[in-house]
């Protein structure tokens, strides 16, 4: 059965945005998604049809995910911005349900992280995240863009340092495999999707699932409940969601026109896209259901 649902198109819900990112699915049908250089998060109502600000001092939110108990986790960038006096918090933040923001990991050896960028949860509850820096970078304290895991005492532990600019994360369904996207903006640099799987206690590069060469290089990721993979990338008419199986296999793309950053499912039954692309927040109906950290289908 196709993924794709005959007559449904892509759907533009909010436009204004610097470069949208992070789009976060919640139980009640609000989608977060974050413009990183503005500092804002915003969130989309399904009910209403509408987007608000919900923070306007994000410390520069990047990556976003609800972690098991639906407490909204966001990656914030550590480099310096003209809209910001501030520059990026460097750090994984998580939002409390009482309001408090909770710094979770905000260095790594006595020094200051990067700039985290994207996250993903495995069934323990522990955090996996990528921590590389795009522009500014002569204040760089780590000795490479690494991947981090963040257990449940919070402590910090340095699991992939072999990628040039590790970017977005996905762990599989049965937590044997981590899916990163290797983004090297430089010339020359690795614009591939990786996939490492967990031999005894530690993660081992397995193989390369795409490879976009010379081309704009990829971003963020979510998972489907049949382990497929929906893989933001590309610009011009090349930009859009790849869609593979996890074996690499080509199941779709979905054409956003504008570059993407990241996306994930929503809705009721969490078979709607929504995909954060530069200006814009978009979505598209398909025959599959997201299987995400939260909410799950069977709470939903």
């Amino acid at each position: 059965m196709s993924i794709f649902i005959a007559g449904e198109k892509l759907e533009q819900v909010f436009s204004g945005g610097v470069f949208t990112e992070g789009p976060a699915a919640d139980q009640f049908g609000n989608v977060f998604f974050s413009d990183c250089s503005e500092n804002i998060i915003y969130i989309y109502s399904e009910s209403e049809n509408s987007t608000r600000i919900w923070s306007a001092d994000s410390g520069h939110a990047n990556g976003m995910n609800f972690d098991f108990q639906g407490r909204l986790v966001t990656c914030c960038d550590g480099k310096k911005y003209e809209s910001s006096t501030t520059g990026g918090a460097h750090a994984v933040r998580r939002y409390e349900s009482n309001g408090e923001i909770v710094d979770l990991a905000t260095s790594f050896n006595g020094k200051k992280l990067n700039g985290p960028n994207d996250l993903c949860f495995d069934e323990a509850g522990n955090i996996y995240f990528t921590d590389p820096r795009y522009g500014f970078d002569e204040d760089i304290e780590q000795d490479c863009m690494a991947v981090y895991k963040i257990d449940k005492d919070l402590n910090i532990t340095r699991v992939i340092s072999d990628l040039q600019y590790p970017n977005g994360i996905l762990i599989s369904k049965d937590n044997q495999k981590l899916y990163l996207v290797d983004h090297n903006p430089k010339p020359g640099g690795k614009r591939t999707l990786e996939e490492y799987t967990l031999q005894e206690s530690n993660w081992k590069w397995n193989r390369t699932l795409l490879d976009f060469q010379d081309g704009y290089g990829m971003d963020g990721m979510v998972l489907d409940t049949n382990g497929n993979l929906y893989v933001t990338g590309g610009e011009g008419e090349k930009a859009g969601v790849y869609v593979i199986d996890p074996e690499g296999n080509d199941l779709g793309f979905i054409a956003t026109g504008e570059i993407p950053g990241n996306c994930t499912f929503g809705g009721k039954k969490l078979d709607t896209l929504y995909i954060a692309a530069s200006t814009s927040l978009y979505r598209i109906k398909l025959n599959a259901q997201g299987h995400l950290a939260f909410p799950r289908i069977d709470n939903v």
